[in-house]
């Protein structure tokens, strides 16, 4: 999760230079404003392995339901029996050794949870997977992640076929949506979808399982489990981290459980133990909903999984039937929601929590929201690299522009460009001489990048995480975003990254160069502008709209294109984005 600038630097009023040096973020300046009885440290986590708190969780709870999706609920215990036949199941597969990883492509549905924890359960290490990733951008993250099985649903069976044979899967099961439902739900909701929705391309892949067989399987077999610790790798999660290289963050058990804890402490201080509904509309392959689903697990809570949260009527539809008391989301999902119809006829009364990741909560829409549900929303920051929470706005805090304070055990430095670290701005001095790279240190902070050392080098330094966010501390702690350090792109929530969209446009035979800029956007909050120099006269934005349907997933797509004579340059020919960020729009042609 990143986010784009709270507030603009030319909204600040500035005073003469203040410097307080004695004053350092290094200090931990922002526990004076924790809330009372907030924990500056957690201790080591009791459980060794993310299995093991389930396996807990399971025993605590285990009649009470766990999961909801289309009008189905499963238990803690089904969760358990079918988590361990599928973990039972991937033992008994050649090659399928500790540690290997496992991709999984599936949208929100029953089946996800279950794959995951029998993943995990059989020690095994998972590769999410975004399901509408193209047939290049996936054939990359499974040759990268080295997956020797992938999970996914049969829809996008099709693109799967395409990249197979350039990698190193040899085991393939395929789910379909309704696999999961009671019959004759089951077969009907399947029946529906391939035969009326025509929503299942073809596709044939030699001796693809079908995860019911798998499950079939799997429990007629033994689980051996293997020991696993805090160091061991739980989560290849994909990300382009600071730069547009998609690479994968090492995330062991340990981090994992490190950080469920340090989000747990903020949040959940009026939870109660199996009574609480939270709402997941945010894919589980999105390492927020991801960490923010088991941390909301570890208290009983129902977790009501949303498959589609584009569909916004049917969304609301769905809330109405619940006295939901959690929800995460993203600005736009927000936003979205207040304005759709019957939106404000809903219950509220039992909502607790509702957190705002992935992208900045703009403050028109997080009063609307106060006003709209009497709850306010709490803005969390993180990034893949750190499982994903870092700092947090205190519960019940109205919108301030700020990314809040540094959770428990978490450390936040701002560095120059030497690293030196900067002291806090005291609200009067020049902000841009306390201004840097945002750098973090705690528990939570991964591994490094899997097969990648020379850019964990470059991404961590003395053990600090530089973010590649820029923005400065207060004195009293808190932390504000004021740019980015490289030229990443935030859609709804989701990193695009110039370098691959440019490296994909550029295959076109009929362009000759061009520049990718993020454009403000009221939906998406930003958009993807292309700017292209042709290399075929005929060129049109027809063209490129249809060549970038079969390379890019639907987010990663130009929504803005141009064309032009020339690209803006440096002396020695490097583009330059920031001029184009920074012209007029009636100077395009």
């Amino acid at each position: 999760m990143r986010y784009p600038a709270a507030a603009p630097l030319t909204t600040l009023q500035v005073s003469p230079l203040v410097l307080h040096p004695k004053v350092r973020m290094s200090d931990k300046i922002w526990l004076r404003s924790y809330p009372p009885g907030m924990p500056a440290e957690i201790g080591v986590s009791p459980f060794s392995s993310v299995p093991e708190l389930l396996e807990d969780t399971i025993r605590r709870y285990a009649d009470k339901p766990a999961f909801h999706n289309l009008g189905h609920t499963i238990s803690f215990n089904e969760l358990e029996r079918l988590s361990r036949d599928f973990a039972a199941y991937l033992q008994t597969l050649p090659g399928m050794v500790k540690g290997e990883r496992v991709a999984i492509m599936l949208p929100n549905l029953l089946q996800y949870p279950v794959v995951l924890f029998g993943i995990l359960r059989a020690g095994l290490t998972v590769v999410n997977v975004n399901p509408l990733y193209t047939a290049r951008e996936l054939e990359f993250q499974l040759k990268d992640s080295g997956a020797r099985a992938i999970i996914i649903l049969e829809n996008f069976a099709g693109t799967l076929q395409k990249a197979l044979p350039n990698t190193a899967v040899n085991h393939v099961i395929c789910t379909q949506v309704g696999d999961l439902l009671p019959a004759p739900k089951r077969w009907l909701v399947n029946f529906v979808i391939k035969y009326v929705k025509k929503m299942v391309p073809r596709w044939k892949i030699g001796g693809a399982q079908s995860l019911r067989d798998a499950l079939n399987r799997g429990c007629n077999e033994k689980l051996a489990a293997p020991r696993i610790g805090h160091d061991d790798i739980a989560f290849l999660q994909y990300t382009g981290g600071t730069t547009g290289v998609a690479k994968g963050a090492m995330l062991t058990h340990g981090n994992m459980l490190a950080n469920l804890e340090q989000v747990n402490l903020w949040i959940s201080q009026s939870f109660k133990e199996a009574r609480e509904i939270a709402v997941a509309p945010l894919p589980m392959y999105h390492i927020f909903c991801l960490t923010s689903t088991l941390g909301f697990l570890k208290w009983g809570s129902m977790i009501l999984l949303i498959t589609n949260p584009r569909d916004l009527p049917a969304f609301v539809k769905e809330l109405a039937k619940w006295k939901f008391s959690v929800l995460t989301g993203v600005n736009t999902l927000f936003n979205g929601l207040m304005n759709t119809p019957d939106f404000e006829k809903l219950d509220f009364s039992a909502l607790k929590v509702v957190v705002g990741g992935g992208a900045s909560v703009q403050k028109a829409v997080a009063e609307r929201w106060q006003k709209i549900t009497g709850t306010f929303l709490t803005e969390a920051y993180g990034l893949t690299e750190t499982s994903p929470g870092v700092c947090c706005t205190p519960l019940g805090m109205p919108w301030n522009g700020t990314i809040g304070l540094p959770v428990s055990s978490t450390e936040v430095t701002i560095r120059d460009e030497s690293f030196a670290e900067l002291p806090p701005w005291d609200g009067k001095a020049e902000i841009e001489r306390h201004t840097g790279e945002i750098c973090v240190r705690g528990p939570q902070v991964m591994r490094g990048y899997w097969n990648n050392p020379e850019e964990t080098a470059r991404t961590i330094q003395d053990g600090w995480l530089k973010t590649g966010d820029i923005g400065f501390m207060d004195l009293n702690g808190y932390v504000t975003i004021t740019d980015r350090k490289k030229d990443m792109i935030l859609v709804s929530g989701f990193n695009v990254y110039p370098n691959e969209v440019e490296g994909v446009v550029m295959a076109h035979p009929g362009v000759a160069e061009c520049a990718v800029i993020g454009v403000p956007d009221e939906r998406s909050g930003e958009a993807v502008r292309l700017v292209i120099v042709k290399k075929d006269p005929s060129l049109t934005k027809e063209d490129i709209i249809a060549y970038c349907k079969t390379q890019l997933t639907g987010y990663k797509r130009p929504h803005l294109i141009e064309f032009r004579d020339s690209l803006p340059k440096t002396p020695i020919g490097k583009i330059m984005r920031r001029e184009l960020r920074d012209e007029r729009g009636e100077n395009a042609k």
